[in-house]
């Protein structure tokens, strides 16, 4: 993969640069864009786990960025290049990103210096807990005031020991479930939490893809069906997005990149062949039914109509910037273009649908999920035979109407089952993450069009997101 060249700024002055590129067309009274701006509070610990014989130190962080709302929220990452700079850009984006789809956070992030592929399933859950316990008897995990969520290197797993930890420490908080989201299902999770940042990835495009402006700004037309798509990053949120578009919108996955190298067809790639091959074998390295580069980033190089990075900060940077030839960049990853790249690639016409919104479907759901376990009873659990029951009382008239006109007129053999079946969790948890992506790529798009000091959705996202925080600060006495 590229990396950034040395005069390029680092993620965190990235994340401020855009900040200062969005607060120099609002008119926000220079106390309150510092507020605004800067990170309340960073909590580092250092802690030891005895493993294999002897004590070893880990060091984690849990950053709070902004507390205008309450509970603040934000996934935990394990990864070896975790630091307090990336923690704390990751925790400012989230105050963002929440304001911009709705959600009632404010925004926080942690990270754990950890590989966790040296360790097995026994030592990773000594290792979370006693991270966990760090944090929580500081109110750093806590329903009320912080709420973490899976993210890089860590999910449903790590999520469950995190909450069972908090419970133990909390043997009287009813609430204790909701202290945590992105749990399995039978840990106080939610359907559609493992799917939903790529299925965010997928209605972002498909709300983008509704406004024939947008899609001309892009050099675009049509619909999704059809257009090649190269993907960075085979994880959870890349491969949900590659597999969304390409079984229900009918998107041609052309390109897949991994560590080890990436896959390239030009008529195609077998999303789900190419991920058992990753589960299987660690990487793409030895794929049948495609060309492989060992050079992934010369990949993401190639024309394409949509491109999607999903792992990693920076991976399109002043080193690679001007060789992209994808019309349309969705950030389904946080941070993958650098500040520097996005003023090349927003010179050349390129359009990017930024990270704040793109991947915000994970925090839109797990917004769901905590509001699941406060509530102490699933979606759809009060009203869906009800529904049916209502919907019974049309197909029954529908029918005695069809009776009464023979021929004329018949009901489609497969129109009651539809009809008649009451919304599951899932399916309103995928309504309700619609919706939000919707509403949102339109506040999004109001300001883009509608000023014309705004020439990219980044900025206008930046707009909305930082004037609703704001508010909320104005609200408070501020």
């Amino acid at each position: 993969m590229n990396k950034p060249m040395a005069n390029e700024p680092t993620f965190r002055e990235s994340v401020d640069l855009m900040y200062n590129r969005a607060v120099a067309l609002m008119d926000l009274p220079p106390g309150l864009e510092q507020k605004i701006r800067v990170c309340n509070a960073t909590y580092t610990v250092r802690f030891g786990v005895r493993l294999r014989g002897q004590i070893q130190t880990f060091t984690g962080y849990r950053a709070v960025h902004s507390e205008h709302m309450e509970p603040v929220k934000g996934g935990i990452r394990f990864a070896m290049a975790v630091d307090q700079d990336e923690v704390e850009a990751l925790a400012a984006l989230m105050t963002y990103k929440c304001a911009l789809v709705e959600t009632p956070f404010g925004g926080s992030k942690g990270g754990l210096c950890v590989d966790p592929r040296l360790y097995d399933e026994q030592e990773m859950e000594m290792i979370t807990r006693r991270f966990a316990y760090e944090l929580i008897k500081r109110d750093l995990i806590n329903p009320s005031q912080n709420v973490p969520a899976p993210d890089m290197g860590t999910g449903e797993r790590e999520m469950a020991w995190i909450a069972d930890q908090y419970a133990r420490m909390n043997t009287t908080d009813i609430n204790a479930k909701a202290c945590v989201t992105g749990k399995p299902l039978n840990a106080g999770g939610i359907s559609g939490r493992v799917e939903a940042t790529g299925r965010g990835v997928q209605y972002a495009l498909r709300e983008f893809f509704r406004h024939p402006e947008d899609k001309a700004a892009a050099g675009l037309d049509g619909s999704l069906e059809g257009k090649r798509v190269i993907v960075q990053g085979l994880g959870n949120v890349g491969y949900h997005a590659a597999k969304f578009l390409h079984d229900e919108d009918g998107a041609i996955i052309t390109g897949i990149i991994e560590r080890d190298g990436a896959l390239f067809n030009e008529a195609g790639l077998d999303v789900d062949a190419v991920r058992d091959w990753i589960v299987k074998h660690g990487g793409v390295s030895g794929y049948p039914d495609a060309n492989h580069s060992a050079e992934g980033g010369k990949v993401l190089e190639e024309a394409c109509d949509i491109l999607i990075p999903a792992a990693l900060e920076g991976v399109i940077n002043l080193s690679n910037a001007d060789n992209i030839k994808a019309k349309l960049i969705i950030e389904a990853a946080n941070g993958p273009v650098t500040a520097g790249a996005d003023e090349i690639l927003r010179t050349k016409g390129t359009v990017i649908i930024p990270d704040m919104y793109a991947n915000a479907g994970g925090v839109t759901v797990s917004y769901f999920e905590w509001v699941k376990n406060l509530s102490h009873i699933r979606f759809g659990r009060m009203q869906r035979r009800q529904e049916e029951a209502r919907h019974q009382l049309v197909v029954n008239e529908l029918e005695r109407l069809d009776e009464a006109m023979g021929d004329a007129w018949n009901l489609s053999p497969s129109f009651k089952q539809r009809y008649l079946r009451g919304a599951d969790e899932l399916e309103l948890v995928r309504s309700g993450l619609d919706d939000t992506m919707r509403i949102a790529y339109q506040s999004m798009r109001e300001v883009w069009h509608g000023r014309t000091d705004v020439t990219d959705l980044r900025t206008a996202a930046y707009i909305v997101a930082i004037d609703r925080v704001a508010k909320s600060y104005r609200a408070k006495g501020l």
